[in-house]
């Protein structure tokens, strides 16, 4: 999530994008409905809903009988926010993301996603919500192996 980005409302974007395979089979990027008081909290908005997109995913290559047996890796380039997830002692500086919180420690805890660091330079998910240069642009559209489908072969 980026916090507090919009200058009309500082409201944070969530944003997150699934792979299978090694394939790109989903992503989103939307405003959250309401303002983050915290990075920490924007970024808890955008991985619980990033979780529930991975959990509907799992049903959905169920019901089309698609064996899939391994987690949901979860990449988050928030320390704070990994750090938070793990930790059961609820402080009071982290009460306002209290349901996000045990709603993505529980996920955790029934092994059903694992989470893992990556650096912010090298979040692809930037690629969907940031004014970025066309070299960083680039950068992150090659990560993602996405083409041109109109492009004469």
């Amino acid at each position: 999530a980026d916090y507090a980005r919009s200058v009309v409302d500082r409201r944070s974007t969530s944003r997150y994008y699934i792979f299978l395979g090694g394939n790109l089979i989903t992503w989103r990027s939307k405003k959250q409905n309401v303002v983050a008081r915290s990075s920490a909290e924007a970024e808890f908005k955008a991985i619980a809903q990033g979780i529930c997109e991975g959990l509907w995913m799992k049903i959905i290559l169920d019901d089309l009988k698609v064996k899939y047996e391994g987690l949901i890796k979860l990449f988050c380039d928030k320390n704070s926010a990994i750090s938070i997830a793990h930790n059961p002692i609820q402080h009071d500086r982290t009460k306002h993301i209290e349901i996000d919180r045990h709603f993505i420690k529980e996920k955790l805890d029934s092994e059903l996603i694992i989470t893992a660091h990556v650096p912010t330079r090298l979040q692809v998910a930037d690629v969907f919500t940031k004014g970025l240069s066309a070299t960083r642009f680039q950068e992150l559209n090659d990560k993602l192996e996405m083409i041109d489908i109109h492009l004469p072969t």
